[in-house]
């Protein structure tokens, strides 16, 4: 079977939690790692859904990029499989391995695109004390697409994703003081838009 039938742009339900389902995942992870096929599939299956997710947000809310990210994505996990050793969860592997498969793929990419971010909490973030609802959401997405791609990214790995500036740095092979900057830099350039302030340049 070739990986080509398993990675598809078919997107699985989210996994169950209970302990038998994660006695099953562990299961499928080991033979998946003995090279099969089957095995892997499953795994997709089950985790699918949540990786698209992730992707779909680190892609600007465009499903097309989205799904090819997470296909990547899957590709790469089948390869790397090997490499995973149960000290994370596996759905804590595979998302590192996503935002990483982007990483590794934006240094390569010379065309720009636009990327509109689809947030569930924007509450916390610059501006958003001032208004609220769809109107807020839309104003957001539209600042953060506006960031220059070093603060944009910067500010998705940590603000929105979670990542330490540690971590961001070794991912993005910058140092941690650039990392600050490139943070500071979309926050401010966010709380200028949100407040009215001169338009948010590209650079």
């Amino acid at each position: 079977m070739k990986m080509s039938a398993v990675i598809s742009d078919n997107i699985g339900q989210y996994p169950s939690t209970t302990g038998e389902d994660k006695a099953a995942t562990l299961e499928c992870i080991r033979r998946a790692q003995a090279g099969d096929v089957a095995a892997f599939e499953t795994l997709y299956r089950e985790h699918s859904s949540r990786i698209f997710a992730l992707c779909l947000r680190l892609k600007g809310g465009d499903r097309s990029e989205a799904t090819e990210l997470m296909q990547d994505a899957f590709v790469r996990a089948w390869r790397r499989l090997s490499t995973f050793r149960g000290d994370s969860a596996f759905s804590s592997w595979l998302h590192r391995l996503a935002v990483n498969t982007m990483l590794e793929n934006a240094r390569t990419e010379k065309r720009r695109v636009a990327r509109v971010l689809s947030m569930e909490d924007i509450s916390a973030l610059p501006g958003a004390a001032r208004s609220s609802g769809i109107d807020l959401k839309m104003e957001m997405e539209e600042a953060v697409a506006s960031l220059p791609k070093g603060a944009r990214t910067a500010f998705v790995l940590h603000d929105i994703e979670g990542y330490q500036h540690q971590e961001i740095a070794e991912q993005l092979r910058v140092s941690v003081g650039t990392v600050k900057a490139q943070l500071h830099r979309a926050r401010r350039l966010l709380r200028d838009k949100l407040d009215g302030s001169p338009e948010v340049k590209k650079q």
